[in-house]
């Protein structure tokens, strides 16, 4: 079922004045083809038995077409046919004494006048607020009509969705943009015309001009280690990403003591964990790219694998860890051979450095064409974008991508600066924050290798060590 607040858009409220010889469930299936997103089964004057039965035909319909269903007022009713819910009014059973009755996972309703109700239902535990009438009804003759200032007022006090109900057709509901409703209730303006799916869709297309449209924003994920110093691992890719406007995320796969003269500490997520952050991470906000760092253990990178398998992850840079500046293996060799045979397969592009890139190849790589010849062996196991980074290399800077046979190289200048720290991480987590923005595998690398030479060319300089880059120096200079 669709979350409450959008199913507010176009929230149906039923009434038999209009039945002229059909059943309100007949009307009930028109509104729902026409795009009805929540219905409220309004009876006041039906016999139980007969309600009782109608509710049941109406709940049916609603499952159907995977729209939220309450029932006006009658608790009995809705506890009786299992509804997804209540609306009750501020004459009718308080909002804290439904919830007793219904329980914890049931939808509450709560029709509010002012901001004084509106807090009173929303503290009492409603889910959501109708507030009206905001134009005169002929379903209700006994109300005064609510200001747009008042319903702007009470939606933003109250942190639930707020319908707007009472007199809204298609000649006056555009009148109530800009007031912060998150959808309208209708009654007459659906249930009395003639052709009601029609006359739903035309409401619906109607209604979505009231609601502003989402500010869409890119998601990065970081798998990676944490660097207690801010130069390296997660804090440098989430920089790295802010830097380029989009949203960053992180599962952590280890803590680290560290700064600019050394790691002092290492203390491991345990698998279990990593798969808890995944999965909060994959069924709330899904990442539009993956950047994977330090992964410490097979353990770990098993998880991570079958985790980005089980939720089908489109674009994924793994940074392959295993070899330090100086030589030395950070992995051992079980957790190299699961990098090797059951991470970097899943990559979009793998960037390893030249260290890197011996260990996957197995022979010393010592120039251009020894890169080429890496990369070509490379990618008969690995079948993926494949970028060797030639930072190793005395006699050049340049880098190279080998994809589907293409070789493409990246020169840039190389900077006189010491302080280094989280270079790699950086330029793995710019590519990711490109391929995102929906560029090409080239491009992505070129901006990024560009980003990653404007960090070095500002001379940050921290620490006592090799310290860290200026990674937000694109939003401030």
């Amino acid at each position: 079922m669709k979350s409450i607040k959008d199913s507010m858009l176009l929230y149906a409220v039923t009434d038999r004045s209009w039945l002229n010889g059909r059943t309100v469930a007949e009307q009930v299936e028109d509104a729902l083809k026409g795009g009805a997103t929540f219905i409220q089964l309004r009876e006041k004057n039906l016999d139980y038995d007969s309600f009782l039965a109608e509710a049941f035909e109406v709940k049916e319909l609603c499952r159907k077409y995977q729209v939220p269903f309450v029932i006006n007022d009658s608790v009995e009713i809705a506890l009786a046919v299992d509804a997804d819910g209540v609306h009750v009014g501020q004459s009718d059973m308080a909002a804290g004494n439904v919830r007793e009755k219904l329980g914890p996972n049931k939808i509450i309703g709560v029709s509010a006048h002012n901001i004084e109700e509106a807090l009173t239902a929303q503290a009492n535990g409603a889910d959501y607020l109708g507030v009206g009438a905001m134009f005169n009804t002929s379903t209700k003759t006994d109300v005064e009509t609510t200001s747009n200032g008042m319903l702007y007022d009470i939606c933003h006090a109250v942190d639930i969705p707020v319908v707007a109900i009472g007199g809204i057709n298609e000649n006056n509901i555009l009148q109530l943009k800009g007031t912060g409703t998150d959808g309208v209730a209708i009654v007459s303006a659906i249930f009395s015309k003639p052709d009601i799916a029609k006359a739903t869709s035309e409401l619906l297309e109607l209604s979505k001009q009231l609601i502003p449209e989402k500010h869409e924003i890119k998601k990065v994920l970081t798998i990676a280690g944490s660097d207690s110093s801010g130069g390296a691992g997660i804090q440098a890719d989430i920089k790295t990403i802010t830097a380029h406007k989009l949203y960053a995320m992180s599962a952590i796969t280890a803590l680290t003591a560290q700064n600019t003269t050394g790691v002092y500490g290492i203390m491991d997520a345990t698998p279990e964990f990593v798969a808890n952050q995944l999965d909060c991470i994959f069924t709330d906000i899904r990442p539009d790219a993956v950047k994977i760092g330090m992964v410490s253990n097979s353990a770990i990178i098993e998880v991570i694998a079958e985790k980005l398998k089980e939720y089908k992850a489109e674009i994924i840079v793994v940074d392959p860890v295993m070899v330090a500046t100086s030589g030395s293996k950070l992995l051992n060799d079980d957790a190299c051979e699961t990098l090797i045979t059951k991470l970097l397969p899943l990559g979009t592009v793998i960037t390893p450095n030249i260290p890197e890139a011996e260990v996957l190849c197995g022979f010393e790589i010592k120039n251009k064409d020894d890169m080429i010849k890496a990369a070509e062996k490379i990618s008969e196991t690995i079948k993926c974008g494949i970028l060797i980074k030639g930072g190793h290399l005395v006699s050049t800077a340049t880098d190279l991508l080998y994809e589907n046979g293409k070789i493409t190289w990246f020169s840039t200048e190389r900077i006189d600066n010491p302080n280094t720290h989280g270079t790699g991480c950086t330029l793995s987590s710019a590519i990711a924050s490109n391929l995102a923005k929906g560029y090409p595998l080239d491009v992505s690398i070129q901006n990024a290798k560009n980003y990653l030479t404007g960090a070095l060319r500002t001379m940050l300089d921290l620490g006592k060590g090799s310290g860290p880059l200026e990674h937000t120096y694109i939003i401030k200079y």
